[in-house]
């Protein structure tokens, strides 16, 4: 395994850590994709199991990746993982899918969600705001304040880790507080709202909304497809926990730290986020109509613009709602994009340390952080808000997300086979049952969406299948270039 880098800082504490995964994981999805859960499951217990076997899936996975992360605390974590389990084509794959699609298609899309909440407070910002036009490029309001945000993120995190991880703490405590904030007003000021009455009657009563909005009743198979695609959704909104592995070469006292930093983050937010649907179908009736006159008529499932927090908060705090959240999900998208540039740099860094990816990628700047490699992420990102593919991307890729965290999970089988000599300071809870029973989870889902969510998973895999020719020139260039070394690790050539 490669040797870290000694310019890299190890600032990272645990409680830095707990805020890199918490802070990572609550961006805009917790407000917004339980509209569409609610449609595809339509019960409100139905919506809570599917927040329930996400948190469960989530925390199993962590606490499974905690024994990989003890192992091997290097900066790149699940690159690294997979690089060491199966062969590098496996780690450059991931790396790829990253870069291309995962984190920078994220940071895009969490730039243009907080740019579409600050059009809110500023009506200025709006995609009908047109700011420059040549052909068929478009520059909106909303497209500028997105790629203003992305470029002042980047620019702060060229700064330091110690930079990096103060803002991550302020923005990450923030979310947490004024989320358990939200919950607390769920429960105490709602008391004369009847919505969980009406939603205790129809608690386990399944259905789909169908192409015409009518109820298509949910039961047996049927029923297990409908959750299984629902979980896109919210483990989308509960993804990026393992953004604190790419900096375990940052993390003061690695393999105890980065273990429990995923447990108790997954933890925290696990449990607010099920606690925020329960406080959703406590102030909101979960069916409605999407001709409803006011929020309780539309209900969960035809929140308007799907803002099923806002429609929530609107009932308790009325016109002021949409202006508290709008400047909460901006905080809360703020925090997170910060986050994602912070973490997502390592991956690359680790690449091109092995000669996967352009040379310079592998530089660390005065402050001790990979200066350029936070800016081709940059770069690349804001291409993607400029292009607005990033969201079709997004969707595609959730299937590309579950092989490979089906397959780290599986690295923890592979490598007590092949690398039994390595030290595992903390080993996978359960194991062999538990990262079993995440394994065989996560394979029903992606069966499930080949099946039934075609337009989703095959783009996804492409993305994926284009990376293997890509590994095998990249490797023939690094080879020529005199950078390849025994076991196909790869170093710069002086």
């Amino acid at each position: 395994m490669p040797a870290e880098n000694h310019f890299l800082q190890k600032r990272v504490n645990l409680f830095d850590g707990i805020s890199i995964v918490a802070g990572a994981m609550i961006g805009s999805g917790i407000f917004i994709v339980s509209a569409d859960i609610a449609r595809n499951v339509g019960s409100p217990g139905w919506l809570l199991v599917v927040w329930l076997i996400t948190g469960i899936i989530t925390i199993i996975g962590a606490i499974s990746y905690g024994e990989l992360a003890s192992m091997m605390p290097h900066v790149g974590g699940q690159y690294v993982y997979l690089k060491e389990a199966y062969h590098p084509l496996v780690g450059f794959l991931f790396g790829w899918t990253t870069f291309l699609v995962i984190q920078c298609g994220s940071i895009a899309a969490v730039a243009v969600a907080f740019a579409k909440f600050s059009g809110v407070l500023f009506p200025w910002i709006s995609e009908n705001n047109i700011l420059l036009q040549a052909g068929p490029l478009r520059i909106n309001s909303t497209m500028a304040v997105a790629i203003t945000m992305i470029a002042f993120l980047t620019w702060l995190n060229t700064r330091g880790i110690v930079t990096g991880k103060t803002v991550v703490n302020i923005f990450s405590s923030t979310k947490v507080i004024a989320l358990f904030g939200f919950i607390l007003i769920g429960i105490f000021a709602t008391k004369t709202i009847s919505s969980f009455e009406i939603n205790k009657e129809v608690f386990w009563d399944a259905g789909q909304i169908g192409p015409d909005n009518q109820v298509i009743p949910l039961a047996g198979f049927a029923l297990i497809a409908a959750v299984g695609t629902a979980l896109v959704g919210s483990l989308f909104a509960a993804d990026a926990w393992y953004n604190v592995t790419y900096i375990s070469g940052e993390v003061i006292n690695p393999k105890r730290n980065v273990p429990l930093s995923l447990f108790f983050g997954t933890l925290i937010v696990s449990v607010i986020y099920l606690l925020t649907n329960f406080i959703y179908i406590k102030i909101l009736p979960l069916s409605g109509s999407p001709d409803g006159a006011d929020v309780l008529s539309k209900g969960i499932q035809f929140a308007t613009d799907d803002r099923v927090a806002t429609s929530a908060m609107s009932v308790v705090f009325g016109d002021y709602a949409a202006i508290i959240m709008a400047v909460f999900i901006m905080i809360s998208t703020f925090g997170c994009n910060h986050g994602l540039i912070l973490a997502g740099s390592r991956v690359y860094y680790a690449m091109a340390r092995d000669g996967l990816f352009f040379r310079k990628v592998s530089e660390i700047n005065k402050f001790g952080v990979p200066g350029f490699a936070l800016v081709i992420q940059g770069i690349w990102a804001i291409l993607l808000c400029l292009s607005g593919t990033y969201s079709n991307l997004l969707d595609y890729v959730i299937f590309a997300v579950l092989i490979f965290f089906t397959l780290t999970i599986l690295a923890i089988f592979v490598l007590r086979k092949k690398r039994p000599d390595i030290p595992r300071p903390y080993k996978a809870f359960g194991y062999p049952v538990i990262p079993a029973i995440y394994i065989l989870t996560t394979t029903t889902i992606m069966i499930i969406l080949l099946k039934y969510k075609p337009d989703y998973t095959f783009p996804g895999l492409l993305i994926v299948i284009l990376g293997i020719p890509v590994f095998f020139l990249w490797r023939k260039y690094s080879k020529n270039r005199g950078r390849l070394i025994d076991n196909d690790t790869f170093v710069d050539s002086l």
